[in-house]
């Protein structure tokens, strides 16, 4: 790998870190602040206000490896205190604090260490950094220590006074543990990685809204329900639904099945082309989520059969009904009619579910198709027939 390819694999990783990290802040700090709001990269890479004032500011730092301590003289450090110079006031005494997240740890003595929000000793760490910003020292740094000096000594107390430093933090391979350790008490019993697996998921549209500013802030109040709602998907009322319909490649699926017998079914009762694309869709995803919580130990089988057993009963009721109404000299259009608002009306049928909380209907609707696949459920009146002939030929 060239150097230019490993600095931006490095920057990659960092700033995933960055975003990741967001979270693990919302959930350690976010039932200490209700009132509050996080965001990211508006007043800093991630900041908490309230009411829209910044009340902390956080800049976070991801290093590769553990040997290297963090230095008075670093990079990072001047870096980061160019930025909050710039940026928030140095002098301002009710300013936000200012807090360095660091995967590296601080050198014992260092007025890194302390910084840190225990054994704070800020005279001993401001005379520490006024003693490295007065070296020559680093070229790229020395701009930001000159600045850092003829700021006025009452105003260099003030500013180190908002400083913390919050050194040793987890890397981003640690950060899913340092998250699933802040939601322990939250877990759900036997499926804690599926549901840190929704958290993230989560998170991510979260994430991804507040950088491209479609979300200017996320309050704490509003990712606590979210969480909530996710764990509550993990009651014996209830299921997750994990087969979202923007994750499924719609023009895939509907090529695989086009030819299935369920399909058929609906070509029978030529059921608008639109809406049986949308049903093989249906039929997909309730086939694999299926079999994801099966797998996931989330349902069992006897509670899967005991919902088709309920969607059958319904169906031999609305399909008794519908013969009887047909006339006996019937044409092929009329019998295609009755099939056809026979679907209609048991795809819109809400009132069985596969639990009494769970409320996605692609579930049902797909199940019934599953149902139609097998030749257990038809719509066409002589659809029994049909099916018959079309399972014998495809066997």
């Amino acid at each position: 790998m060239s150097q230019g390819s490993h600095d931006a694999a490095h920057s990659a990783v960092g700033y995933q870190h960055q975003t990741w990290w967001a979270l693990v802040e919302l959930l350690r700090s976010g039932p200490e602040r209700p009132d509050s709001s996080l965001t990211l990269e508006m007043y800093d890479d991630i900041a908490w206000d309230v009411s829209g004032t910044p009340t902390e500011l956080l800049q976070v730092k991801h290093h590769k490896g553990r040997t290297r301590r963090l230095t008075d003289r670093a990079m990072d450090v001047w870096k980061t205190i160019q930025v909050w110079m710039d940026e928030s006031s140095p002098g301002d005494a009710s300013g936000p604090s200012l807090v360095l997240v660091t995967t590296q740890t601080a050198a014992p003595g260092s007025a890194m260490a302390f910084l840190r929000a225990q054994d704070r000793d800020e005279p001993a760490a401001l005379k520490i950094l006024e003693a490295v910003a007065a070296e020559e020292g680093s070229g790229e740094t020395r701009e930001t220590r000159r600045q850092f000096l003829a700021l006025a000594p009452s105003v260099r107390r003030t500013f180190v006074h908002r400083i913390r430093v919050a050194d040793g933090s987890p890397h981003a391979e640690e950060v899913h543990a340092a998250a699933r350790t802040a939601l322990q008490w939250t877990l759900p019993t036997g499926h804690e990685e599926l549901f840190m697996a929704m958290v993230w998921k989560w998170w991510d549209g979260q994430a991804l809204a507040l950088l491209q500013g479609r979300l200017t802030s996320l309050d704490v109040g509003s990712a606590q329900a979210a969480i909530a709602e996710i764990r509550d998907q993990f009651t014996s009322e209830n299921l997750p639904t994990l087969v979202h319909l923007l994750d499924v490649n719609e023009d895939e699926i509907r090529e695989q099945h086009r030819t299935r017998p369920f399909v058929q079914q609906m070509e029978w009762v030529a059921y608008p082309p639109r809406n049986l694309q949308k049903a093989i869709v249906d039929y997909y995803r309730a086939y694999t989520q299926a079999a994801q919580w099966v797998d996931e130990d989330l349902i069992g089988i006897a509670e899967l059969e005991r919902f088709e057993a309920e969607l059958i009963d319904e169906w031999e009721r609305e399909f008794e009904w519908m013969t009887e109404g047909l006339a006996e000299d019937a044409d092929e259009k009329a019998r295609q009619a009755a099939g056809r608002s026979l679907l209609r009306t048991l795809l819109g049928q809400t009132g069985i579910t596969v639990r009494s909380r769970y409320n996605d209907l692609f579930f049902a609707r797909g199940h019934r198709h599953a149902l139609a696949d097998a030749g257990k459920v038809g719509w066409h009146p002589e659809f029994e027939e049909r099916i018959k002939q079309l399972l014998h030929v495809h066997a």
